[in-house]
Formats: structure tokens, sequence, C-alpha cells
């Protein structure tokens, strides 16, 4: 069974094409999701339109929405890149009750604090 250089080339960018609609289907719907300019019932037409007639729905809402999508990208990116910066900042201001354990063990074996100021600070971090 032979099958020809052309037709290997031909399946291989029909496969590639297919791939390629399928990933910009899946951006438009994800676009369309996280957009926050559209309402519950907008979001539901557009997905209904692209659903029902896909080539049409997905090329009219590149041209539409097209050009801001980039925009909405970058801002979905934009605040989770916050989300995540706020999140190390918290996290990287909980001290360690063991550090801090640790710490007031050192202050009460030089002698720095009593072992009665010891034991408040020691229920203090514990409660």
């Amino acid at each position: 069974m032979q099958y020809p250089l052309w037709q290997i080339l031909v399946t291989m960018a029909a496969l590639f094409l297919c791939i390629l609609w399928i990933f910009l289907l899946f951006k438009v719907i994800t676009d369309l999701f996280r957009s926050q300019d559209v309402g519950g019932w907008g979001k539901a037409g557009w997905l209904l339109f692209i659903v029902i007639f896909p080539a049409i729905g997905v090329l009219t809402y590149l041209g539409v929405r097209g050009p801001s999508m980039a925009e909405r990208e970058m801002a979905a990116a934009a605040r989770q890149e916050r989300e995540v910066q706020e999140y190390v900042r918290t996290t990287a201001r909980i001290p360690n009750q063991a550090d801090e354990l640790s710490k007031l063990a050192q202050l009460r074996d030089h002698g720095d604090i009593s072992e009665a100021e010891y034991q408040r600070a020691k229920e203090k971090i514990l409660s």
C-alpha cells in the first residue's frame, strides 16, 4: 500500500488546521467568559451563536471583539500577578511559631529575658 508524499503533506496540513481551529475556538470561548463588559445574556447569546454556527460565530466574534482580546488577557495576567505577589507578601510576613520559640529560647539562654518572661511570651505565641 502506497501513501504518496503529497497525501502525507495534505493530511498533516489538515490535522494542523483542525488543531489550530480547536485552539482558536477555546481561546474565543475563554475570552468570552473572562470578559467583564458582557453580561450573562450577552455571553449566552455569543456562546449559542458560536456553537450553532462555529465558523461564522468565531469569525464574527474576532471581528467585533477581537481587537480588545489582548487587553483582556493582559489585564487578567496582571491581576493574577498582583494576587500572587500579595500572597507571597502575606505569607512571608507570617512568622513561624517554631522560629519565634527558638528566638525566645536563645534570649532566655543568653539571659536577656527571665524564665517568667519566657513562659509568658511562649504562651502568647502558642495561643
